[in-house]
Parts: C-alpha cells; sequence; structure tokens
C-alpha cells in the first residue's frame, strides 16, 4: 500500500521536491501540487522522531502518513494520468467505481479506464475538451467540470471532476479528483419535483382568487366604495405577485429537467421593446421613474423567441426601476453589434444605486439576496437576473453588467439577428 501512496504522492509534490535549493513555485503551481494533500481527513500518529521534531522546531520534512490514509479511505476517485495518457495509478475507490483491479488499470489507455464523457454523451477522448489536454497542453485546472466517467459496461456514471497538472514520473501529467454525484442527482431530482408539484397546486386556487377580485373591481357584484376599492387594489397586486412567484419557480424546475421550449420567429426589436416600456409604464410612473428607447435605424430584427426574449427585458427593466430613485432614467437601447455580426446589443441603462461590488459576483445567483439596505428595501425573491441569464443563453447569447456605485448600472446582452433563419427551415 506505501509504494502505492508513494506513486501518487509523486504525483502531486513532486513538482515542489525536483526544484533547485532557493526557488520557489509559483502561487499558482503550489495550489495545484497541494491540492490532495489539502483534503486529508485521517492522521497518522507522529513517530517519536517527529514528535521530537515537533517540540524542537519545525521538522524538514513532514511525515506523508496521512496521504496513505486519504488515498486507502476516501471515496473519492484519484487517478494520476501520465503524459502519454496512460493511467500511472488509482485509489481503491477509483478502482472499485470503474471495475478494474489496480495492478489491471495501471499503463492502460486512459480512454480505457476513465472515457470521459460531457452530459451530452459525447467522447471528449482525442478532442479538444479532454480534460487532459486542456491541463496538460493548455494549463488550465478544472474545477467541478461535470462528466461521466467509466469505460466498462455499468460502470458510467456522472462525477463532479477536478483536473489539475502534476509531474508525473519526471514528466508532465495530471490527477483526477472525482466525486459521484448519484445521490446529489436524485436528490435534486425529488425536490424539483416537490416544487413542481407544490407550484402546479398553488397556480389553480390563485387563478380563481385573482378571478373573483377582478369580478369585484369591475362591479359585477355591486357597486365599490372608494375605500373598498382601494383595498381589493391591494389584494390584486399582491395576487398577481404570488402568480408571478409561482410562474417563475415552474419555469425554473421545467428548464432544470430538460422541458425548456422556445418558439423563435422573426420579432421587430422596437415593437418588442414598446410592448415592454408600455406594460410597465404603470410601475414607472408610481416610481417616479422616465422609461426611455434608443433604437437603431433601420431597426434590426430578432430571431427569437418573443415571448422569452420579453421576459427578459422585463425583468431587467423592473429591476432597473426599483433601483432608480425617483426623477431618475431608465434607457433600453438597442444596436446591431458591433464584432459579432449575426447578433443584436441590448443595453438597459439606469441612473440608479448601482450594485454594491460585494454583491456584484453573485448577481445572477438563484435566490440571491443583498444585505445592502436598498436591497432589503425593494424586496424581491432572486429569480429575476436568473431567469433572463437562462434565457439569453438558450438563445445563443451572453448577458452581463457594468456598475458603479451611486452612479448606476449597465446591463448587456445579445440575441440573434434574424437572416431568414424560418425560411431556410422550411
Amino acid at each position: 500500500m506505501r509504494k502505492d501512496v508513494e506513486r501518487l504522492s509523486q504525483a502531486v509534490q513532486a513538482g515542489a521536491d525536483d526544484l533547485p535549493e532557493g526557488e520557489q513555485l509559483a502561487p499558482q503551481d503550489q495550489a495545484n501540487g497541494s491540492a490532495l494533500r489539502k483534503r486529508g481527513r485521517y492522521s497518522r500518529p507522529m513517530t517519536d522522531t517527529a514528535q521530537n521534531e515537533s517540540s524542537e522546531g519545525p521538522a524538514s520534512e513532514p511525515d506523508k502518513g496521512y496521504l496513505e490514509d486519504y488515498f486507502r479511505l476516501t471515496s473519492s476517485l484519484l487517478v494520476a494520468v501520465d503524459e502519454q495518457f496512460k493511467v500511472y495509478d488509482l485509489n481503491p475507490s477509483a478502482a472499485k467505481a470503474l471495475g478494474f483491479v489496480p495492478q489491471e488499470a495501471r499503463s492502460l489507455h486512459c480512454k480505457e479506464v476513465l472515457l470521459c464523457r460531457n452530459l451530452n454523451g459525447t467522447v471528449l477522448c482525442g478532442t479538444s475538451n479532454c480534460p487532459l489536454v486542456r491541463v496538460t497542453q493548455h494549463a488550465e485546472t478544472i474545477a467541478d467540470d461535470e462528466l461521466f466517467l467509466g469505460a466498462r459496461p455499468g460502470s458510467s456514471t456522472e462525477y463532479a471532476v477536478d483536473v489539475g497538472p502534476a509531474c508525473i514520473a519526471a514528466r508532465p501529467g495530471a490527477v483526477f479528483v472525482a466525486r459521484d454525484l448519484t445521490a446529489l442527482k436524485v436528490a435534486n431530482q425529488v425536490r424539483a419535483n416537490f416544487v413542481s408539484m407544490v407550484s402546479h397546486e398553488l397556480r389553480t386556487p390563485l387563478n380563481s382568487v385573482h378571478g373573483f377580485v377582478d369580478l369585484l373591481m369591475q362591479g359585477h357584484m355591486g357597486d365599490l366604495s372608494e375605500e373598498q376599492r382601494k383595498y381589493l387594489g391591494y389584494a390584486q397586486e399582491g395576487i398577481q405577485q404570488l402568480m408571478t412567484i409561482v410562474e417563475d419557480i415552474l419555469f425554473m424546475t421545467r428548464s432544470d429537467s430538460g422541458q425548456f421550449e422556445m418558439k423563435p420567429q422573426k420579432v421587430n426589436s422596437r415593437v418588442l421593446t414598446r410592448q415592454v416600456l408600455n406594460s410597465l409604464k404603470l410601475q414607472a410612473l408610481k416610481a417616479a421613474v422616465i422609461l426611455d428607447k434608443d433604437i437603431a435605424t433601420p431597426t434590426p430584427s430578432l430571431y427569437a423567441d418573443p415571448q422569452r426574449m420579453q421576459q427578459v427585458l422585463n425583468n431587467l427593466v423592473t429591476n432597473a426601476i426599483k433601483f432608480t430613485p425617483p426623477h431618475g432614467t431608465v434607457t433600453i437601447r438597442v444596436r446591431p453589434h458591433p464584432e459579432q455580426k449575426d447578433m443584436v446589443h441590448f443595453s438597459v441603462i439606469d441612473t440608479g444605486d448601482g450594485i454594491p461590488p460585494e454583491d456584484q459576483p453573485h448577481i445572477f445567483e438563484r435566490f440571491y439576496q443583498s444585505n445592502h439596505a436598498t436591497q432589503s428595501k425593494m424586496g424581491g425573491y432572486g429569480l429575476g437576473l436568473s431567469i433572463a441569464r437562462l434565457i439569453v443563453e438558450q438563445h445563443g447569447g451572453k448577458i452581463s453588467f457594468e456598475s458603479v456605485p451611486g452612479k448606476g448600472t449597465t446591463f448587456f446582452f445579445t440575441a440573434p439577428l434574424y437572416t431568414g433563419q424560418d425560411e431556410v427551415q422550411r
């Protein structure tokens, strides 16, 4: 067993141990070289010599026994692969999961053992997306890639995979660390099914209540006093908010289960923008915010799902209105993309408070809620921007933003330019 550990230990340590005296690895290389050492959960008792060295001062060479425990006991798969794409070593968990005796797997081509595939089932071996190519030839460090691993029948499973460069037999190589996602995927599916069921059950009574309040507001049950009409108006707004939340959650669960459906067609961007601004006119009036548009001439047309693209703009403009102070401005700008000739470039520009720097990395995360005072006051449930990104990416576009606290925020996204795509499909 210790021989096995020494083989894997060499893969993650030799890069640092072989440096001439006085030289040090770059921080990134130190991080890659120590990745496995940082994962150890089990500690071996120190020998008398190690204890003496600890009491007298720092030891010149730390005891590597903890690596043996981690190598043997961890449930993660550890596989070291050399520059010839041959399996150099693997731990017991990897051997069991992949269906090999360790001695049998060593020196086999990694394709015969790992057979990396993406979530669509496409084999990555021999392509530029192969994890080993990305690590050894392009100097990437891969973190939490979701891949299917396992070449033998019945051994294929989905894993979260980290791959980092390592020195193997004095040559460039890589170490795989893979964690089985089966249980997590099952739990996520159960949760998604539950959320979907609850959302469906909520939708029916909400629609009923919304309909009856509508009838009352229209006077079908008799005349209403101003006070009655005011309070029914509050009830109607609350019901509409609940219905929006339910629809957004259903949208996300359908997307997660692969049921995202788009119906692309030719869409006039000027008409699309006008529809969004008209639907939000009352909200902007209440907030004393000015809505404006800036559309290029000739007007670019999109090849997109009009309902989904309207949802993107609606989410972005609604957010902008919420975080823009009275007498501020929110503008939708549409231009042909300056670099990508087959895309249209949208901007939603506000003169609001801006996004605090600490919130900016998390802005597209689901259900993310800022602790910032302005965010707390405005409320929301943190799905609007996640949905906008999902829709934009499903159209083949990208979404991003620029923000300066106190000076406003601009969200950018791209959508496909209409070039007769539906005529080609017919």
